[in-house]
Parts: C-alpha cells; sequence; structure tokens
C-alpha cells in the first residue's frame, strides 16, 4: 500500500496534492471559518485514511457531521465504494430511537469524572466525596441494574444522599447511561475502523460532554495497549477551552491536554477541527505538528496561527482570507512541502450539510 494517498488537486495546478499517512503519528489541527468547507474537506481525509491505513478512528462528532461515514455517494468510484462498504464504521447516536443508541456507564468513568458530573467538589463537598471513595469497592463488585435503586437498597446514609444527588440533578434520568447495556467503549474496545460518536441529540447539554470524557478517559485508561488510534474532535473549542468554567469542561480541557502532551508515547493521536482556533487552549494547539488551514478572515487568529505554526510559511498563511471554498494550506509533517490545495469530491455522504434557502 502506498504510504500517501490523494486529497485533491495544487492550487496552482502543478498536480495532484497529497498527504503521508505515516505522519499522521502525530497531533494535527484543522481549522477555517463557518463556510471554509472544513467538515466537507475533513471527510475527504478521513475517508482516505479508511481506504489507505489500518487507524483506528474515534469521532466525536457534536454536530451530526459524520454520521454517513459508511454510506457512499452515487457516482462514487466503484473500487473506493466497495473498499468503504467492507470497512467496520460503527456510529452511535443520540438522538431518541435510534438503533444504535450511544451509551456510557457511568460507574465505570473514574470517580472525578462521575464527581464532576454530579457537580460534587471534593472538598466543599468533602463529606460527599468521601462517601464516594468510601462505597467505590462495593459499587464496582455489586451494581446489578439501575444505580439509584442500587444505591437506595445499600445499608449506609450516604449511599442514600448519593441516590438523592442523582435524582435531584436528573443525571440518573439521563439518556446516556447504560445501565447494563452496551457501552460505546465496548465499541472501541472492539477496535473497528472507525467509531463515530454523535453528540448532538441529547435533550441535556451536559450529557454530550459527559458522553466525550467517558470516550477519552477509557482512551487514557487503556493508552498501554499502544494500539494507535487516531481521536478527531470536530468543534474543539467546545471541549478544549483556555478557560472551562465547570468541572466537566475542566476535566475534558484537561483529558485532552494530557492527550496532546503525553498521547503520542501510547498512540493517541489528536485531530483537533475548529472554526475558532483562539479559543482552543494552547496547551493543545502547541503540541501540533500538522497544519490544515482553511479560510480564515480574522488577522487576529492568523496572527496567533503563524505564532504557533512556524512551519507554516507566512506568505502561504496571509492568504488564507482569499481561498475559495474547500482551498487549505497544508504545512508539517503529513506534507512534503508547504502546499495550498483544492480538494477533491467526498465519497460517502455529509451528514451535517447546511440548510438551504428554498428559491420560488
Amino acid at each position: 500500500m502506498a504510504e500517501s494517498f490523494a486529497i485533491g488537486a495544487l492550487a496552482d495546478g502543478a498536480g495532484e496534492a497529497r498527504l503521508l499517512a505515516p505522519k499522521f503519528n502525530r497531533h494535527t489541527f484543522w481549522c477555517g471559518q463557518s463556510g471554509s468547507g472544513k467538515t466537507y474537506a475533513l471527510g475527504v481525509v478521513l475517508e482516505q485514511l479508511l481506504l489507505h491505513t489500518r487507524l483506528p478512528m474515534v469521532i466525536l462528532d457534536p454536530n451530526s457531521d459524520f454520521v454517513r461515514l459508511g454510506e457512499t455517494r452515487p457516482g462514487a468510484a466503484a473500487e473506493a465504494a466497495t473498499a468503504l462498504a467492507a470497512r467496520d464504521i460503527r456510529v452511535r447516536r443520540s438522538g431518541p430511537g435510534s438503533a444504535e443508541p450511544l451509551k456510557a456507564r457511568f460507574v465505570r468513568m473514574p470517580v472525578r469524572s462521575r464527581a464532576a458530573i454530579l457537580q460534587m467538589d471534593p472538598v466543599i463537598d468533602a463529606e460527599e466525596f468521601n462517601a464516594l471513595l468510601r462505597l467505590e469497592p462495593l459499587l464496582q463488585a455489586g451494581l446489578r441494574g439501575h444505580l439509584v435503586d442500587w444505591l437506595r437498597e445499600q445499608p449506609n446514609p450516604a449511599a442514600m444522599r448519593m441516590a438523592q444527588r442523582l435524582e435531584n440533578l436528573g443525571v440518573a434520568d439521563w439518556d446516556l447511561w447504560a445501565w447494563g447495556d452496551r457501552s460505546i467503549t465496548d465499541d472501541i474496545d472492539d477496535r473497528p475502523d472507525a467509531v463515530v460518536a454523535d453528540l448532538g441529540g441529547f435533550a441535556e447539554p451536559g450529557e454530550s460532554r459527559a458522553a466525550a470524557l467517558a470516550v477519552l478517559d477509557h482512551l487514557w485508561e487503556r493508552r498501554e495497549e499502544r494500539l494507535g488510534r487516531l481521536i478527531v474532535i470536530d468543534e474543539a473549542h467546545n471541549l478544549c477551552s483556555p478557560d472551562p468554567l465547570t468541572p466537566v469542561d475542566r476535566l475534558l480541557t484537561e483529558r485532552i491536554v494530557q492527550i496532546a502532551a503525553e498521547g503520542r508515547k501510547y498512540g493517541l493521536w489528536l485531530l483537533l477541527s475548529t472554526q475558532r482556533p483562539s479559543k482552543v487552549h494552547p496547551n493543545a494547539l502547541s503540541q501540533c505538528d500538522n497544519l490544515a488551514l482553511m479560510k480564515m478572515s480574522s488577522r487576529r487568529d492568523l496572527a496567533e496561527l503563524a505564532s504557533v505554526f512556524g512551519y507554516a510559511p507566512d506568505a502561504l498563511v496571509d492568504r488564507s482570507p482569499s481561498f475559495r471554498q474547500g482551498q487549505a494550506l497544508f504545512a508539517g509533517g503529513f506534507v512534503e512541502a508547504a502546499e495550498i490545495v483544492q480538494m477533491g469530491e467526498r465519497l460517502t455522504h455529509e451528514g451535517g450539510s447546511d440548510v438551504r434557502v428554498p428559491l420560488r
């Protein structure tokens, strides 16, 4: 199998544009303002990675943009369509009535993560947090069925208080929790070609962040497997903010920064995609050795990108405001030399395409 794959044409007309597949063992930053074609173009690259590598992907998808990653478009090349159909692509949906719902196991998350979801501070809520720690051995060994029911059966006042907190916050009723059913972490452990976590359909805003945290915690806990995985985080500014506000947001940022700083040696490679680069934590941004920059009109954002990604030539970065839709600057390890590319066509359907204006 060739070590590079085609993604489109060089904008200067000099030939085919290609990315080096082995260099996705580095973190990648992908950015472009709304309307630049960022999501569509990212789909082109993910499709080619599925076709040309055995690199498992985990995609955190807040806008349902990649839920049709395994569905080829009419007119797609027959050979590519056949190859994609053979890939194991699992989509776990968060909307009501899904045949393959996105679920996670609350009790398998780290104690700190569960405490954050329960808005429990280890210092301010010291007694309850300590009770959570003391319940842990019983919880891991003896839980059967729904957590609240189990807690109420325990001859322990702390367990009753925990049940009340779960009910009062409404966390116990979240659709996210598996309560004995299959979890998205089971899919990840099966090592399919791709697992897409559709985060956008939950009724409660906290559920999508809790789902993302469950996935990232699990990947980090299993890091010693050194399997090699690409972790795609779309709209990364929502999960890796420089100024996280809630306990769950703080843990998400902390985990992503940790993977950015230490994940490479374990085979955990990030692809952070955003239209707001200034809203992504700088300690994650600075660890990216690959850059894909699409149209970006904000001079402030471009100046920050130029300062962080010194390997991207200033003259090419400065052209970003004039890029047409679907054009991108690629720089860093995954290209032989920095170049501007007109992205090729998708093989699969884009899940979250724009709503069109109806014409008379």
